[in-house]
């Protein structure tokens, strides 16, 4: 039985190469949300092993989405996910509780990399 894990991005074509590089090392993608709001509630819904979580999205971005689901679930861990190589954006996300940082564009061995780091 494969980690089950979350994906949430607003670009549906980013959330389909994550949940393909995913399937293909072996993990159940359990859900899928296309904002912060939804990934909240899919994440009491579902419980996932792992999330990996976008940053930049409308409704509720992805560093809020964290600090929510880490109210919810202290233990959670959550990959941040960003186009956006900037500093400042990624120690947010790992002072809020992020437990790695994964650049996009997505190259496969380092997301399973990061996952696996995580899950250890």
């Amino acid at each position: 039985m494969g980690k089950r894990v979350l994906i949430v991005d607003d670009a549906a074509f980013m959330r389909m190469m994550i949940k393909d590089i995913l399937s293909k090392n072996g993990f159940e993608v359990v859900g899928e949300a296309p904002d912060g709001a939804q990934a909240v509630e899919k994440y009491k819904e579902l419980t996932p092993d792992l999330v990996t979580m976008d940053i930049t999205m409308p409704e509720m971005d992805g560093i809020a989405a964290l600090k929510e689901i880490k109210q919810i679930n202290s233990d959670a861990k959550v990959i941040m996910c960003s186009a956006m190589g900037q500093q400042a954006m990624v120690i947010d996300a790992i002072q809020a509780g992020a437990k790695d940082f994964i650049v996009k564009p997505f190259q496969a061995d380092r997301v399973i990399e990061a996952i696996q780091k995580v899950l250890d």
